[in-house]
């Protein structure tokens, strides 16, 4: 509803289409949707246990002239950060000029010196990104953050489409609402165009941590719709700087590697020794420009939420254009002016670790106890560098299924951009994450979140009496429950990988082990 009480023009037939429901049947089609998801076995972890990720019946609808807006933002952030990373690993003559500090950089955890001087073959470093929005009080939609390591959550996008198109087959024709399927052969397209020079016909593989990763669901469907093959670490074999994958009919050379592994688990040569998720010699071959890494190594520096603040800056100096999507107001606590005003203000604003995920150490003041502002107080003043603030940004609702019925329930939008090279494809939609408690606004999964279908208006509106919508046609759910032991060794080395996979941390996200956060 807007503020005279009238349905939002975009909603209008959802509503229609809710007010003919009785509540049972609402209910009803909630729980087969559940049923749905569980026999799938599109799961999260929450809390170290693995649930049906919850999908509301509601969806979240985006109007034409909205999305007009979002799509052209989200392409030019994924312009600007693919500019930055190739500045930072490079000249970087964005420190030259002044327009970031060297510290900066240099203190970010994410900034690999290892990876300097790697160029990729067709100077795509970003191949996949996942740009987190909210749309304010004021209908200003915000980047959040940016999510350019591993981004993770499409496949709820793909599988909610593919649930909801079954549960409302008629909207999807009456509405025009923009398909998302072609996602799979988008990617498999960027990977493609992303090969070494002189690879024609490349050979793509998913690399995931294994089965007992928590994303483990999207690794496979993702590597299914792709047509390619899903390997572990261990399928994989550097000979000579070039790499291969094991296979019964001998190896095989690898030429596109879309890893879902974090980085310091990536190469045991270069990061850490310990780690079985990956394999050694990737980054010397990477370095050979015999093999692509998506995304690239190193990327998570411009995850680092003091980067995030330079942003509309850098949008300004790489592109010479102003921001379409403007940032959520921050103050940089390393700075003393700013730290001063935020220490002064601690019970008014959210406050943040710049390397966080999940929503895991955020501290909302209006809500926290004196004990939790105290601990606040002191971390910020111990390492200003690791901490942002921030206004409590009150979030756009949407109605949500709940035990007493519809009611406004806290969302954001992370749209998904592949970039081939050429100009940066927004997926029309993305995923709508949403608080199911009364008032929170942490609507990552980890913390308790769902998700909704995301409804792009503006596409073709008719087709032949009867038909169902393309989407739900397309076979995305024959994954059955994922296997506890699909190799002999599993038994074996899965208590290793489940204990390095826990130690993969999202930045709001961004990792592949794990639901998006």
């Amino acid at each position: 509803m807007d503020l005279d009480g009238e349905v939002r023009e975009p909603y209008a037939r959802v509503y229609e289409e809710i007010e003919r429901m009785s509540r049972d049947d609402l209910r009803s089609r909630a729980e087969a949707l559940a049923s749905t998801y569980l026999a799938q076995g599109v799961t999260f972890d929450h809390a170290g246990e693995e649930r049906p990720f919850p999908l509301d019946i509601v969806p979240r609808v985006v109007g034409a002239d909205e999305w007009d807006i979002i799509s052209p933002g989200v392409a030019q952030r994924v312009r600007t950060l693919e500019a930055f990373l190739a500045d930072v690993y490079g000249s970087q003559r964005c420190v030259t000029d002044g327009v970031v500090p060297r510290r900066l950089i240099a203190t970010s955890q994410y900034f690999y010196r290892a990876v300097a001087g790697v160029e990729p073959a067709n100077g795509v470093r970003v191949h996949v990104s996942g740009i987190d929005l909210v749309r304010d009080q004021h209908g200003i939609w915000r980047v959040l953050e940016d999510n350019v390591r591993v981004p993770s959550g499409v496949s709820y996008v793909l599988s909610n489409r593919r649930a909801m198109s079954q549960m409302f087959p008629e909207l999807f024709g009456a509405m025009g609402i923009r398909p998302v399927l072609e996602y799979s052969r988008r990617l498999r397209s960027a990977l493609a165009r992303s090969a070494p020079e002189g690879v024609h016909d490349p050979t793509i593989v998913v690399l995931t941590p294994g089965v007992y990763n928590s994303a483990y669901y999207e690794h496979s469907l993702l590597a299914r719709t792709m047509g390619v093959e899903l390997v572990e670490g261990r399928d994989l074999e550097t000979v000579n700087g070039h790499v291969f994958m094991r296979t019964t009919a001998g190896r095989r050379r690898v030429d596109v590697i879309y890893r879902r592994v974090d980085d310091e688990f990536l190469d045991p040569v270069k990061f850490r020794p310990d780690s079985v998720l990956g394999a050694p010699g990737l980054i010397h071959a990477a370095r050979l420009g015999n093999v692509t890494i998506a995304n690239a190594i190193g990327n998570g520096v411009a995850d680092d939420k003091l980067i995030y603040t330079y942003m509309p800056d850098l949008t300004r100096y790489y592109l010479g254009e102003e921001p379409v999507l403007p940032n959520v107001d921050t103050w940089r606590l390393e700075e003393d002016e700013a730290r001063e005003e935020v220490l002064d203000r601690l019970d008014e604003l959210v406050v943040k670790p710049v390397d966080g995920a999940g929503g895991k150490g955020v501290l909302i003041g209006t809500r926290a106890s004196r004990d939790e502002l105290a601990a606040a107080r002191a971390q910020i003043l111990a390492d200003p560098r690791g901490w942002i603030a921030q206004p409590v940004v009150q979030l756009s609702t949407v109605p949500t299924l709940t035990e007493s019925g519809l009611e406004p329930r806290h969302v954001d939008l992370r749209p998904f951009a592949i970039n081939d090279g050429e100009e940066p494809w927004v997926l029309p939609g993305g995923l709508t994450r949403v608080a199911l408690q009364r008032g929170q606004l942490i609507v990552n999964s980890s913390q308790g979140g769902g998700s909704k279908d995301t409804w792009v208006l503006g596409g073709v509106r008719q087709r032949p009496h009867g038909e169902p919508p393309v989407e739900s046609r397309v076979e995305l759910a024959g994954l059955a429950s994922v296997p506890q032991s699909a190799h002999p060794e599993d038994v074996v080395a899965g208590q290793q990988q489940q204990q390095q996979q826990q130690q993969q941390h999202e930045v709001g996200g961004t990792s592949g082990g794990g639901a998006p956060c």
